[in-house]
């Protein structure tokens, strides 16, 4: 029998809680569902839901945005990418460029694109003209691009690529001894891809309880009685409350194009540095397709000592669930969507624009 939010969330109402519980949702389509389900009121007081750093738009690096910005703006190229970071402002002064999108308005061929296909589709149309996809995302964005990659591309297509895998910033907020938080909710998009197993380590390694979700009520209140019931009783495990399309392994032919396409490096997160294993970049198998390599004049190393938040943006102790996202000193005041200051503002799965959007709009005291 399918048991519905209402009943989870008595089981979770009726469970011994002793203590207060930090409980961090690493994924921005979790905090989507979260807020607009509105969970966090109808949770017991003692329960706290904290957004984590499951939103790619908002952690993708200061120098990649600038480096895409560059490209259009002084290549004869067509630069091709997801809605979502055309708006991403970068740390530069006002009457610079700031934005994929104002980089359009200036005379640059920039057109959003809702898939890898579409890029495809946009370079066989224009052959005589490099097109450039900067493609930036986790494991679930990833893999598609990776397919791409595998199945054959126009020889004009480039990547620039801002992939990044999603455990290890979870990993890096475990091993600092400054988590914040006491159980994990890990993202049921990724572990479709990836398998849940790669979440084992927040039970092993750190003694944990953890449970995948999907994205439906239901499911998210599953998980969050489970690692309640984990904590309760004192024996953590990793639980899998998607199951219908959750399995060990993953999706094994997504993994396996991901490998050949890609490889793991330590890379630049913004606003929180560099993070171990974290980051793919095109294999040298692929490497005539590789954006950085045909246009490598434009990739600084000086950008990333500017590639913070930019002046009173508190984005990066949202992304790390430090904070809330109306406890950043900006949020409602500057930073507002029709005008981001910080990328939490501009994605759908940025945590501050899915409570902009949701109505939270009253401004806490600042944390940092």
């Amino acid at each position: 029998m399918t048991v519905t939010a209402s009943q989870w969330l008595d089981r979770i109402r009726a469970l011994p809680l002793e203590s207060h519980v930090k409980i961090m949702n690493v994924c921005g389509g979790h905090e989507r569902s979260i807020t607009m389900a509105g969970l966090r009121s109808a949770l017991p007081g003692n329960i706290e839901l904290i957004p984590g750093p499951g939103c790619p738009v908002c952690i993708c690096p200061e120098e990649d945005v600038y480096e895409a910005i560059q490209l259009a703006l002084n290549e004869n190229i067509i630069l091709v990418a997801f809605g979502d970071m055309l708006r991403v402002p970068v740390n530069v002064r006002k009457s610079d460029t700031r934005t994929l999108a104002e980089a359009k308005a200036r005379g640059a061929d920039i057109r959003p694109i809702a898939s890898p296909v579409e890029a495809v589709k946009i370079a066989k149309e224009h052959p005589e003209i490099p097109v450039v996809f900067f493609a930036a995302g986790f494991e679930t964005t990833t893999a598609p691009v990776a397919a791409m990659l595998v199945e054959g591309v126009p020889a004009n297509l480039f990547l620039l690529l801002s992939g990044r895998l999603t455990w290890p910033a979870v990993a890096m907020l475990l091993e600092s001894g400054e988590a914040g938080f006491n159980a994990l909710i890990a993202p049921g998009h990724v572990a479709t891809v990836m398998g849940p197993e790669e979440w084992q380590f927040v039970v092993d390694a750190h003694n944990m309880p953890a449970a995948v979700a999907g994205f439906e009520p239901e499911s998210l209140l599953a998980a969050m009685y489970s690692v309640l019931r984990q904590l309760t009783d004192g024996r953590y495990f990793l639980d899998n409350c998607y199951p219908a399309l959750v399995r060990e392994g993953g999706n094994r032919s997504a993994r396996r194009q991901l490998e050949e396409a890609f490889v793991v490096e330590d890379a630049n997160w913004r606003g929180v540095g560099s993070i171990a294993n974290s980051g793919y970049i095109i294999a040298d198998k692929y490497k005539a397709h590789d954006a950085r390599r045909k246009y490598p004049n434009y990739a600084s190393e000086a950008r990333k000592r500017a590639g913070e938040m930019p002046p009173g943006c508190d984005c990066a102790g949202v992304v790390l669930g430090k904070i809330y996202p109306n406890e950043c000193r900006l949020y409602g005041k500057a930073c507002v969507p029709r005008n981001p200051i910080g990328p939490c503002m501009v994605s759908d799965e940025g945590a501050c624009r899915i409570w902009w959007a949701n109505g939270l709009r009253e401004t806490a005291k600042p944390k940092i």
